[in-house]
């Protein structure tokens, strides 16, 4: 099990730099393979809230992050243009779900040599991703196969402002042979909830990972923040940084009983 982990926007450097210094010294304890992830835009938001800190200077900060604490980078990629400066510091380049059909961007981000997850869309189904795999496969042949393709589930609509998770929808995508990551932040959002900006339900992370976990997935996604109330993003869903400790040693625990019954 690997973990992509941070705050879900770049809001400054401290408060990236402190969540990453935690975290890096966290699964270096619990022996977990950590990506750093943070965003430098915001783009695909309900309403016209603040975005983050921008590409230059949000890449700026990622580098230090990746050079002070030798992690790999994830980081999100709105438009085919950004794929290029962006995999200078990125190790993974992430598709946001919103634009996990656009054909452009998935080959650009490809192009690259970088891997590519790729979010499935809340509006998609499991077998739906079979498309953004041929799209990208199309200019990386083999990306899938040399693990350089992954797929993320972050829940799916289920009428206005509510997410579900179909667990079986896990199984499904792991059929593709390309590694399946379970998004436990996301998929308990709750999309504009609260006058056009999205809400959530933190306290039902844990549920919704372990059940992941029990299906069995190759990975987690989980945003952490120091103060998430005041975060300028997914403040409803983001884990505290002092509880992702718990959090984790509680995913390691059941990862080790699952791969053992197997």
């Amino acid at each position: 099990m690997f973990l992509i982990a941070g705050p879900c926007a770049i809001e400054n450097r401290e408060i990236v730099m402190e969540t990453a210094e935690t975290l890096n010294h966290l699964c270096y304890e619990l022996g977990i393979t950590l990506y750093f992830k943070s965003s430098f835009d915001k783009a695909n938001r309900t309403s016209a809230s603040a975005r983050g800190i921008g590409m230059d200077e949000g890449l700026k900060i990622l580098e230090e992050v990746k050079r002070m604490y030798d992690l790999p980078i994830v980081t999100d990629v709105h438009e085919s243009w950004q794929c290029v400066p962006v995999a200078e510091v990125a190790d993974v380049l992430q598709i946001p779900a919103f634009l996990s059909r656009q054909t452009d961007l998935l080959q650009a981000a490809a192009k690259t040599g970088r891997i590519v997850n790729v979010k499935k869309g809340q509006f998609m189904a499991p077998w739906d991703m079979k498309g953004a795999i041929e799209k990208i496969e199309q200019v990386a042949p083999g990306a899938s196969r040399e693990g350089h393709l992954w797929l993320t589930e972050r829940g799916s609509s289920f009428g206005y402002g509510r997410l579900v998770v179909d667990m079986t929808g896990l199984v499904e995508m792991r059929r593709f042979g390309c590694p399946v990551i379970f998004d436990a932040t996301h998929s308990v959002q709750q999309p504009s909830s609260q006058a056009g900006i999205t809400g959530g339900n933190r306290a039902m992370v844990p549920y919704l990972m372990r059940a992941a976990l029990a299906v069995g997935v190759d990975g987690l996604f989980i945003e952490t923040h120091p103060d998430p109330d005041k975060a300028i993003s997914d403040a409803a869903n983001q884990v505290k940084l002092s509880d992702m400790r718990a959090l984790l040693e509680q995913a390691l625990r059941i990862d080790e009983l699952v791969n053992q019954k197997n």
